[in-house]
């Protein structure tokens, strides 16, 4: 069974910056893409990044140029590095499988970024 772990979130004030990680455990890690979701409050859960097994990878038009996914295939993580954060960033973040998020969910890991 695959369990996903997120960490890293917290507290950040506008222009700052966060490294959320991704354990993932239970799967082929290696051979399979990986994105990071997010979902903010009354808001349905969107993409924001993904990173294929080739390392190539993509990113939602709002976070290019400021967040990175990246990924460790030794450690079986992905990461993702969010630099001059923004409120609107707010949400609790989520990695999954890509195109199709099909293993369960983890418990995330909550982005807040103040003004």
């Amino acid at each position: 069974q695959v369990q996903l772990v997120e960490s890293g979130g917290g507290l950040v004030q506008a222009g700052g910056s966060l490294r959320l990680s991704c354990v993932v455990s239970g799967s082929t890690f290696s051979s399979r893409a990986m994105a990071w979701y997010r979902q903010a409050p009354g808001k349905q859960r969107e993409f924001v990044a993904r990173i294929n097994k080739d390392d190539s990878t993509n990113s939602l038009n709002s976070v290019k140029g400021r967040f990175t996914i990246s990924r460790d295939n030794a450690k079986n993580t992905v990461y993702l590095q969010m630099n001059s954060l923004k409120p609107e960033d707010t949400a609790v973040y989520h990695c999954n499988f890509y195109p199709l998020p099909v293993a369960a969910w983890g418990q995330g890991t909550q982005v807040t970024v103040s003004s």
